[in-house]
């Protein structure tokens, strides 16, 4: 059986969408709800890949970091996955009619305050898929095995950084694509990926996790408000 398959079968069971604190986004106004697409396909040896981007470098806010395509709520969106679509089809071409849909997981809590929620969707004919990309956004494309997100093996590093009086943790993996185009995937994205590859695969990364990321500090910091 494909990744992709038992991927449909285990997130139908473990990722229910509005579970795991989708409430939170709910709530929130459209100006503070944001989305992204964690968009996976078999890979050539069975493996689970994952679609990223690098933000193109005219834009105002982290120009050239590495994305999940994924962007903030229009008013026009139904919901959170209406979003995450719409994003991926202005900024790589990816058409929503082949995308499956199958959860949402947690909302992560961005930089720049935003709540985030990382949709997940299966694209079962990559054959299909011919990417246009966005250049006022997105200026390179490629995909990487979801499950690198969970091993140190001399991809992965991690960077203590500071809010306030509070530390956190960056994680940042570095990557070589199939063209030889070498990629840093940290921050928001990578924290992202970190969750959703252990949710998967159903095991803990091999890394150290004592401190928490950006968005676990704020989600602890809120709840004592």
């Amino acid at each position: 059986m494909a990744e992709c398959e038992i991927l449909h079968d285990r997130l139908k069971e473990k990722l229910i969408a509005g579970e795991n604190g989708i409430h939170h986004s709910a709530v929130l106004p459209r100006n503070k709800r944001a989305a992204v697409l964690i968009c996976l396909f078999d890979g050539k040896e069975g493996e689970l890949r994952v679609i990223l981007t690098r933000r193109s470098m005219k834009l105002s806010s982290h120009p050239g970091d590495v994305a999940l395509p994924g962007g903030k709520m229009d008013e026009g969106d139904a919901d959170d996955s209406a979003t995450a679509l719409r994003e991926a089809m202005e900024e790589i071409g990816l058409m929503p009619n082949l995308v499956q849909v199958v959860a949402n997981l947690e909302p992560f809590i961005s930089s720049n305050l935003l709540s985030v929620v990382p949709v997940v969707g299966l694209l079962s004919k990559v054959e299909e898929f011919d990417p246009a990309l966005n250049e006022d956004e997105v200026d390179a494309i490629f995909d990487a095995p979801l499950e690198m997100f969970l091993k140190e093996d001399g991809r992965h590093r991690c960077e203590e950084k500071q809010w306030g009086k509070w530390k956190y943790a960056c994680h940042l993996f570095d990557f070589e694509s199939d063209e030889g185009r070498n990629f840093i995937i940290g921050g928001l994205t990578a924290s992202i990926l970190i969750q959703a590859a252990s949710i998967i695969y159903q095991k803990s990364p091999s890394f150290n996790q004592n401190l928490p990321d950006f968005s676990q500090l704020q989600w602890a910091l809120n709840s004592t408000i």
